[in-house]
């Protein structure tokens, strides 16, 4: 069974938002585009290479995808395995795209995903795409997250855990902490969630 791995940039108040430039998501007059980039580290990023060169699909909403699409056809040298993967789309509207190979879900997105998940093939990488996540974690579909934590908050902006997130538990299988404060860990889901007396 193919697994659905999240990784993402995020602040420690949550936000997922455009975290790689100024113009990369301005949805809900979001200012702050771009708050990654001071935090650039050799020890976070020899981590992400690392992850990123494994065997993957992608799964994306719509706005990643396009954001994407525009850039990564251009810079396969940086990423080569982004452009060969498959990429799958949750979309209503799109239909088709010039980046192939490219697969495009519409209708009942956690039906079909979790159809993917029982198909052979790569484990599922998710960057960015907010909406969609909500969708798959409100449907427990997530299996791990590559979190990559960053020392600042933002107060507002788009939230990974913001919209219907079930109770669940995870365990932490692997951490990293760049010389930046930037704290890479990964989470790995670890059934449901117990609880007990302190005393």
């Amino acid at each position: 069974m193919r697994k659905i791995i999240v990784f993402e940039h995020i602040t420690l108040d949550g936000v997922i938002q455009a975290g790689g430039g100024p113009d990369e998501d301005r949805e809900g007059g979001f200012a702050y585009g771009g708050w990654s980039a001071p935090y650039s580290d050799p020890v976070i990023e020899t981590l992400l290479r690392k992850l990123m060169n494994e065997p993957f699909d992608l799964l994306l909403g719509r706005k990643t995808f396009d954001i994407w699409g525009a850039f990564w056809p251009q810079h396969g040298d940086v990423w080569p395995g982004v452009n060969t993967a498959t990429k799958y789309v949750a979309s209503n509207t799109m239909t088709s795209s010039k980046w192939q190979p490219s697969v495009f879900l519409s209708g009942d997105i956690a039906n079909k995903i979790t159809g993917l998940k029982q198909h052979q093939g790569p484990d599922l990488h998710v960057w960015g795409s907010s909406h969609l996540l909500q969708t798959l974690m409100k449907h427990d579909l997530v299996d791990m997250f590559w979190l990559m934590i960053y020392p600042l908050t933002l107060g507002s902006g788009k939230r990974l855990f913001s919209d219907g997130t079930i109770p669940a538990a995870f365990k932490v299988t692997e951490s990293k902490i760049g010389s930046s404060g930037v704290i890479a860990v990964n989470y790995e889901r670890a059934g449901a969630v117990t609880t007990g007396s302190q005393l």
